[in-house]
């Protein structure tokens, strides 16, 4: 099965970079599955559910989410009625929404996503992710009714995402790291089959501060003062994430390819 996995989506021009590039690429590369995570896709906080409409309709089949999944109040009922929308597993007990789902790929293969939150520097003290995944995994062994399986790791630290990799190792066709929105130069294929990268990157201007227009960031950073909020970078945007080819009969991760395609980092097509 051949998977595309994006990264965080960061404001207009991350979703017009989508809109405008995941059709070609869905045909020229005959994707079997295309995973994006789009919690910053609205303003670089959280979706609203007309931009996920977009992106969905642009060919994205599952979209995840993150720590900001419902800064956009309208997405705490719209991800009710839209499955094809995950929010972290370990979220919050009573959140709407599901952490993982079985979806059904070009062909009628079954494809499992699942995203957990990291615990290590993040704001608030999510629930465990390890126990979290580990009872998703459980229930859906790689290689039976999921022919392939894809983990999207939220968290700040590399430490974590990289323990993760490990703790799904055999168990997952792919773990990619999101949130930080700076791409690792990581990509591989772990012992037990797994492709794993440490952060998929960002979709979006990298002529910027981690998404955002550069001048504000810059003058806290220099004078510890705010003057303006925050706003995505509108420039060009690159499509950052995770190509990965697996075998239909066991799951695992045959090919792994590191994606930049447009704005400032284009590099690699696999």
């Amino acid at each position: 099965m051949k998977l595309l996995f994006l990264g965080d989506v960061m404001g207009r021009a991350g979703r017009a970079a989508i809109v405008d590039r995941l059709p070609g690429l869905r045909a020229e590369w005959g994707l079997d599955f295309v995973v994006v995570n789009g919690e910053n896709a609205t303003g670089g906080v959280g979706i609203s559910p007309d931009h996920a409409k977009n992106l969905l309709g642009a060919g994205v089949d599952c979209l995840t989410l993150g720590d900001h999944a419902f800064d956009q109040k309208d997405m705490l009922s719209f991800i009710e009625s839209e499955p094809r929308i995950l929010r972290p597993l370990n979220y919050a007990k009573n959140a709407p929404g599901k952490g993982a789902r079985l979806f059904e790929a070009r062909g009628g293969r079954k494809v499992l996503v699942a995203q957990v939150l990291g615990q290590v520097f993040m704001k608030r003290p999510f629930d465990d992710p390890f126990s979290a995944i580990d009872a998703v995994l459980r229930n859906h062994p790689l290689g039976g009714l999921a022919q392939a399986i894809i983990i999207d790791v939220h968290c700040e630290a590399t430490s974590e995402k990289m323990g993760m990799g490990h703790w799904c190792d055999g168990r997952a066709s792919m773990v990619v790291g999101t949130h930080t929105h700076v791409p690792t130069a990581d990509a591989q294929i772990l012992n037990g089959g797994t492709a794993f990268q440490s952060d998929a990157g960002m979709c979006g201007d990298y002529d910027s501060v981690i998404g955002m227009d550069k001048l504000e960031p810059m003058r806290r950073f220099v004078t510890g003062m705010g003057k303006e909020r925050f706003s995505p970078a509108e420039g060009a945007a690159t499509l950052s994430g995770l190509y990965v080819e697996t075998d239909d009969k066991t799951g695992r991760a045959l090919k792994v390819r590191m994606i930049r395609i447009g704005g400032r980092l284009e590099e690699a097509r696999p």
